[in-house]
C-alpha cells in the first residue's frame, strides 16, 4: 500500500484513514495493513490498531472480514431493486403482484368511512389494533404488544435503530432478498450469512452465525424471497432450540406475505428471546401504495418504536389505516384477496409441473411469487443465453451473500401455461447445451 497512514492513538489513525478514504486515495476493496503490520509501522499497540479498525467498521468506511483482513467499505447506495426492469423482454424478473389481483382504490374509498385527525389523538385505530391483536394470536410469543409501520423493511429498519448499533452482525438467509440486505447494509451492519435449504434456514448454520457474534437474526418464516420456502413445523423447532441459548439476541420474522400464504406459519422465537417482532407487510396482496405494516412484538420494542415515531410526527397515516381495513374486512376484498392467493398458487404450480415436464426437477414445498430453480454450470451464462431467447429471469447472484448459489428466480404472475412450457423448453435446452 502506497498510501501513508498516521496517528499515535486510535482516534487519530481512524481520523487518518477517514482522510485518505475521502481524499480517494484509498478506494472501495483497498486492503488495509493487518493490525500487527500497521502497529509495526506506527509504533504504537496492536490493541490501538484494533480499535481504530473496529470504529471505522462501526463507522461504515470499512469491513473486517476475518482472516481476508480488512477492507474500505463501498460507497452507500440502494443497491439492486425489487421490480425494477427497463427491458423489452418477456418479464419474469419482476416479483411485483399482477396489477389485476390487487382491490380498486376507488372502489375501497367509496367503502371507507373517513374521519380527520388531529395531533396528540391516538395514531392507531382501535379497530385496526383489534384486528392486529387477533392476526398475531399464537403466532408469536403471548404478552405482545402491536404497533404499525410503513412497510417490512421500515419495520426493519426502526428495529434496528431501536437495538443494534453500527457494526453490529446482523444473520440472514443465504440466498437473501434485496431490499432486506441493502437496508441492513446501509444501516452500517454487517450481514452475517445462514444457508437456506427447502425447509427454511438451517439450524447448524444459525448456530454458527451466532457463535460469530451477531447481535440479531432475519428470518422468512414462509414464502421466502428469492426461494419460495417456508419454515416446516420440524425446522423451527430446530431455529428455536438454538436461538433459546442467545435470549439476548435480536429476533426478526418478516412475515412478508402473509396474505397470500399457502403455507403455515411456525414461529422461531423463543419464549426467552428478550426482543423481537413479528411483522407482517399487506402491500403484497393490497398493492404497494397501501403500504402499511402489522407489527407484534416485545412492549419494550414497542415503546421504542412509538418514542422514535413520535418526535417526527411520522406514524402510519389513518387514512391509510382505514382504507386497509376496508380491504381486510369487506366481503368482496376478501374474496379478491382469495382469488389472488389461488391465482399465485396456480401459476407457481404451473410453472413447476412444465418443469418436470421438460426434465427440471425442483423442490416443491414453495410458496411465494417466484420458483428458485438451480441450474447447471455459469448462471449469469445461463441468464444470457435466455435473454437471447426473449426471456427476462433473475440471477441468483442478486441474492448471494456467501455462497454462489448458481439458481435463476423465475417470478410466476405473468405465468400462463403455454408461457410456462413454452420457457421451460428453452431452459432445459440451454441447460442440456451446457451440460455437454
Amino acid at each position: 500500500m502506497k498510501v501513508k497512514i498516521s496517528g499515535n492513538s486510535a482516534q487519530e489513525i481512524f481520523t487518518s484513514i477517514r482522510q485518505l478514504t475521502s481524499d480517494g486515495q484509498l478506494m472501495a476493496g483497498d486492503l488495509l495493513p493487518s493490525v500487527r503490520e500497521l502497529a509495526e509501522q506506527l509504533g504504537v499497540n496492536r490493541n490501538t490498531v484494533s480499535a481504530a479498525y473496529q470504529r471505522l467498521s462501526k463507522a461504515g468506511i470499512a469491513v473486517t472480514q476475518g482472516r481476508l483482513g480488512t477492507r474500505i467499505c463501498q460507497e452507500p447506495s440502494a443497491g439492486e431493486q425489487e421490480g425494477i426492469t427497463d427491458t423489452a423482454l418477456f418479464d419474469l424478473a419482476d416479483g411485483s403482484p399482477r396489477r389485476e389481483w390487487l382491490p380498486d382504490l376507488n372502489k375501497v374509498a367509496g367503502h371507507t368511512q373517513l374521519a380527520q385527525f388531529l395531533y396528540g389523538e391516538a395514531t392507531i385505530l382501535p379497530q385496526i389494533y383489534q384486528y392486529g391483536k387477533a392476526w398475531f394470536a399464537g403466532a408469536c410469543p403471548p404478552n405482545f404488544d402491536l404497533t404499525l409501520c410503513n412497510g417490512a423493511i421500515d419495520t426493519l429498519e426502526r428495529m434496528m435503530a431501536a437495538h443494534l448499533v453500527p457494526g453490529d452482525k446482523v444473520v440472514v438467509e443465504d440466498p437473501c432478498y434485496i431490499s432486506s440486505a441493502n437496508a441492513i447494509r446501509l444501516a452500517g451492519m454487517q450481514v452475517v450469512a445462514a444457508k437456506v435449504d427447502q425447509y427454511g434456514m438451517c439450524a447448524n448454520a444459525l448456530k454458527a452465525a451466532l457463535e460469530k457474534g451477531a447481535k440479531a437474526v432475519l428470518i422468512t418464516p414462509r414464502a421466502h424471497n428469492p426461494t419460495g420456502a417456508s419454515i416446516s413445523r420440524e425446522r423451527a423447532v430446530q431455529l428455536r432450540e438454538v436461538l433459546s441459548h442467545y435470549p439476548e439476541v435480536l429476533v426478526l420474522e418478516d412475515d412478508h406475505f402473509s396474505l397470500l400464504a399457502v403455507t403455515p406459519h411456525h414461529s422461531v422465537i423463543p419464549v426467552s428471546t428478550y426482543n423481537w417482532a413479528v411483522f407482517r407487510s399487506v402491500s403484497k396482496g393490497l398493492g404497494p401504495d397501501l403500504r402499511m405494516a402489522f407489527v407484534a412484538a416485545d412492549k419494550e420494542s414497542i415503546k421504542r418504536i412509538n418514542t422514535r415515531l413520535a418526535p417526527g410526527m411520522s406514524w402510519v397515516s389513518r387514512v391509510l389505516q382505514s382504507l386497509v381495513y376496508t380491504c381486510l374486512t369487506t366481503k368482496a376484498f376478501q374474496q379478491q384477496l382469495n382469488a389472488a392467493k389461488e391465482h399465485c398458487a396456480h401459476r407457481r404450480t404451473t410453472l413447476i409441473n412444465a418443469l418436470a415436464a421438460h426434465g427440471i426437477s425442483i423442490e416443491q414445498t414453495t410458496d411465494g411469487l417466484n420458483v428458485w430453480v438451480p441450474v447447471t454450470g455459469d448462471s449469469q451464462a445461463i441468464i444470457y443465453a435466455l435473454s437471447r431467447k426473449g426471456w427476462l429471469v433473475r440471477a441468483s447472484t442478486s441474492f448471494d451473500i456467501d455462497e454462489k448459489s448458481q439458481a435463476i428466480r423465475v417470478s410466476v404472475q405473468n405465468m400462463e401455461p403455454q408461457t410456462a412450457h413454452q420457457f421451460a423448453a428453452d431452459l432445459a435446452a440451454i441447460i442440456a447445451l451446457y451440460m455437454k
